[in-house]
């Protein structure tokens, strides 16, 4: 049985901060960090149809700019009362999908594959659409269409 051990804040999970699974066998601990479960829960969420894109932050859309992939963009984790592991997602859907059934989606998509991957069972997926992006905006124009709304929401912090 896998057991996760893990500190953090009410800010989330912070990058310096390690998620131990403890092994019953006498083998050692496993330490996963909190950016390879990112990047899982990064890809697995971006892969549902419907998905546009995952929200950034001024670093990640830098790096996207010089041809890096950011999966762990958008996610952030932490953890619930009980110490269980729950994970914010902040997402962009296609305009015309069923933002329910996308939502719902990404949440089960998530959650199976952080269990497959990791032994780590989800307290909470919970999924933020955070804007919804027409079909005809030309490839240009997304670029400062996403920029706008990040700049937004980190004026409303």
């Amino acid at each position: 049985m896998l057991e996760a051990h893990l500190a953090s804040n009410r800010e989330g999970i912070m990058a310096s901060e390690q998620l131990t699974i403890q092994n019953d066998q006498e083998h050692g601990d496993i330490v996963i960090a909190p950016e390879v479960l990112e990047i899982i829960i990064g890809i697995a969420a971006s892969k549902v149809e419907g998905v546009y894109g995952m929200r950034g932050n001024f670093t990640s859309t830098i790096s996207e700019a010089l041809g890096r992939q950011s999966h762990g963009k958008g996610i952030v984790l932490g953890t619930d009362e009980d110490d269980q592991l729950v994970v914010d997602i902040y997402t962009y859907l296609s305009y015309g999908v069923s933002v329910p059934k996308v939502a719902m989606e990404i949440q089960e998509k998530v959650s199976q594959q952080v269990l497959y991957m990791t032994g780590l069972a989800l307290s909470q997926v919970n999924v933020h659409v955070v804007a919804i992006v027409p079909e005809k905006i030309a490839s240009s124009s997304i670029e400062s269409f996403l920029d706008d709304e990040e700049e937004e929401a980190a004026n409303e912090e």
